[in-house]
C-alpha cells in the first residue's frame, strides 16, 4: 500500500515535469491518470496527492487561473530542491518502468545491482510524511551484533549508490545517519514527533561531503586541487561539491577551489583520482591523501 501510494505521488510529479510550464488541464490530468492506472480520478484524491507531494518533495503543483491548467510552481523553492529529489524521482520512475516492462524489455536493460535497503525507502518516507517515531534494528558493519534504536526521521539523503536515514537518536540524544542496507528491521512505536522548525537537509550538510554529520564547532576549509584539462572536463560536468569554482587556467592544467570540512568520505573521493588530481592545500589533508595512496602503494610493494 505504502509502496503503490508513493509510486503514485512520483507518476503524478513525472507527469508534470513532462507537461512543462504549460502545464495540463483537469481533464488532460485525469486522462493521464486513467491511462496509467485504469480507474477513474477525483478532484478530492488529486488535492491529497498535491498536498502530500509538497510536503514529501517540496514540489508545489499549483493551478494558473488565466489558463486553468495545473502546472509544477517554477519559484524559488522549487528551483532549489529539484536538483535534491531528481535522484529520488529517477529511482522510483525507473523501478517501476523495468517492472512494467520486465517482460518486453528481458534482455535489453541492465542496471547496477545497488545495496540501497530500497525496501525501507518507502515506509520511511511514509514515516516522515506522518511524523512517526520509529524503532529500527541495525546491524553494525565490523560486528554481527545489532543495536536497537528509537528514531525521529528527519530526512532520507543518497551518497555513493547507499540511501541514508538521517535522524534523531532518542538514545544517544544526538542526529545520527543510518544506512538503509543496514537496517535490519524497522516498525513505529506509536509516538509521533514534530519537525524541528526550518530543519533542511541539504543546509545541514552544506559545507560536509558525503554522509558525515559535522561535528560541533567545525567549520569549512578552502581546499584547492590541481588537475590535468582532461579531469578538469569531468569535474566540471561533475563536480566535487557545490561550492566547487574554478579558479585558474594555465592551458595544462587547472585549479579548483571549494570550501568544505575534510572528513573520510572525502579523503576517499580524493584517492580515486590518482595522478589525475593534486591537492594543493591545505597542508593536513594533503598529508592525510598522501597517507592513503602511501598505504595503498605498499600493498603492491610486498
Amino acid at each position: 500500500m505504502v509502496q503503490e501510494l508513493v509510486e503514485k505521488y512520483i507518476f503524478l510529479v513525472q507527469t508534470f515535469v513532462e507537461a512543462g510550464d504549460a502545464g495540463l488541464t483537469w481533464r488532460q490530468l485525469q486522462d493521464r491518470w486513467e491511462s496509467r492506472y485504469g480507474s477513474p480520478y477525483s478532484r478530492r484524491s488529486f488535492h491529497n496527492h498535491r498536498a502530500a507531494i509538497e510536503e514529501v518533495f517540496g514540489l508545489s503543483i499549483v493551478c494558473n487561473r488565466s489558463t486553468n491548467c495545473y502546472c509544477i510552481d517554477r519559484g524559488e523553492s522549487a528551483v532549489d530542491k529539484r536538483a535534491a529529489v531528481d535522484y529520488l524521482i529517477n529511482t522510483f520512475t525507473v523501478n517501476s518502468l523495468l517492472t512494467l516492462g520486465k517482460e518486453r524489455l528481458s534482455g535489453r536493460v541492465s542496471v547496477e545491482d545497488v545495496p540501497s535497503g530500497q525496501i525501507h525507502l518507502t515506509p520511511l518516507m511514509q514515516a516522515m510524511l506522518g511524523g512517526a517515531v520509529l524503532r529500527i534494528i541495525y546491524r553494525k558493519y565490523l560486528s554481527p551484533d545489532t543495536d536497537r534504536r528509537t528514531v525521529r526521521p528527519y530526512a532520507v539523503k543518497e551518497f555513493a549508490k547507499r540511501w541514508y536515514l538521517v535522524g534523531y537518536c532518542e538514545e544517544n540524544a544526538s542526529l545520527r545517519t543510518y544506512a538503509l542496507d543496514r537496517i535490519v528491521a524497522l516498525e513505529r512505536t506509536g509516538d509521533n514527533f514534530k519537525m524541528p522548525q526550518g530543519f533542511d537537509i541539504d543546509s545541514l550538510f552544506e559545507a560536509s561531503y558525503g554522509i558525515y554529520l559535522p561535528e560541533e564547532g567545525q567549520q569549512p576549509v578552502l581546499v584547492k586541487l590541481r588537475t590535468s584539462l582532461r579531469e578538469a572536463a569531468y569535474l566540471r560536468d561533475l563536480p566535487l561539491h557545490p561550492s566547487q569554482t574554478l579558479v585558474e587556467t594555465d592551458g595544462q592544467h587547472c585549479i579548483f577551489a571549494l570550501r568544505v570540512i575534510p572528513n573520510p568520505n572525502l579523503i576517499m573521493e580524493l584517492c580515486k583520482h590518482g595522478d589525475r588530481l593534486e591537492i594543493l592545500e591545505p597542508e593536513s589533508l594533503r598529508q592525510s591523501v598522501k597517507e592513503a595512496l602511501n598505504k595503498a602503494l605498499q600493498l603492491y610493494e610486498r
